[in-house]
C-alpha cells in the first residue's frame, strides 16, 4: 500500500522531497504534480517500474513514453537536438510541451518509440517537480495519470490515493494540477509539427498544428 505525501506547491520541504528520491531510488512509482497534471513516474533504469505504469495505464507497444528533464542541458543528453529545434525548444521550456526527438544511446530501447526509435521529452514549469527533479539528479520516466477509459485525468490528491494507494508506492500531493495534457511538438522528421494541441499555447508557439499544414 502507497501513502499520500503532501508538499506546498510554492516552497517544496527538502526533507519531503528526500523521501520521494529514496522511494524512486528503491524502484518505486510515484505519483507527482506537473505544470499539466499528476503524472506517474519512476526511475529510467527500472525496468519493473516502468512496466508497473503500463500495465496500470494499458499501454501499447507504440506509445511515447516521456522522459522529464531538469532542463534543456539534461534533455540534450537523451536526443539528438539540431540547431532550429533547440531554438524552439528554448522559446518554449520550461513548460507544458512535450517534444518527440530521435533518442540518443543513453535512453533504453524499451523507452523508444519500437518503429522510429524516438522518447518524448519536456522540461515542466513547476516548483515540485523542478525540485524532485533537481534532487534525484536525473529525469524521470513519466506517463499521464490518465487512466484506461476516463476522458480527463485524475486531479485531486486525496482522490489518486483512494483510487491508486494500492498499485503505486507513493503519491506527491501539490495541490490541484490542470487537466489537460502537455502539448506535443514533433520534432523528429523535417520541420516542427504539433501532433497534439493541450495546455501549451499552440498560437505562441510558432509551430501550425499537423491537420493545417
Amino acid at each position: 500500500m502507497g501513502r499520500l505525501l503532501q508538499i506546498h506547491p510554492q516552497n517544496p520541504e527538502r526533507r519531503k522531497l528526500e523521501q520521494v528520491v529514496a522511494v524512486l531510488r528503491e524502484g518505486g512509482v510515484i505519483i507527482y504534480p506537473t505544470d499539466s497534471c499528476y503524472a506517474l513516474g519512476c526511475r529510467i533504469g527500472d525496468k519493473d517500474a516502468q512496466e508497473r505504469i503500463r500495465r496500470l495505464r494499458r499501454l501499447d507497444a507504440r506509445h511515447n513514453f516521456t522522459l522529464v528533464c531538469r532542463d534543456l542541458s539534461q534533455l540534450a543528453t537523451y536526443a539528438r537536438v539540431d540547431n532550429p529545434a533547440y531554438r524552439l525548444m528554448k522559446s518554449l521550456t520550461p513548460g507544458p510541451y512535450t517534444f518527440l526527438l530521435r533518442a540518443t544511446h543513453e535512453v533504453p530501447r524499451r523507452l523508444q518509440n519500437p518503429k522510429r526509435k524516438t522518447i518524448g521529452l519536456r522540461v515542466p514549469d513547476h516548483r515540485i517537480a523542478q525540485a524532485l527533479l533537481a534532487l534525484h539528479g536525473e529525469p524521470l520516466m513519466s506517463s499521464t495519470l490518465m487512466l484506461p477509459g476516463e476522458d480527463l485525468p485524475l486531479n485531486d490528491p486525496e482522490v489518486i490515493m483512494a483510487r491508486l494507494g494500492n498499485r503505486v508506492d507513493l503519491v506527491v500531493g501539490g495541490g490541484n494540477c490542470g487537466l489537460t495534457p502537455t502539448t506535443v511538438i514533433d520534432l523528429a522528421e523535417g520541420g516542427p509539427r504539433v501532433v497534439r494541441v493541450g495546455s501549451g499555447p499552440v498560437e505562441t508557439s510558432g509551430v501550425a498544428p499537423a491537420a493545417t499544414r
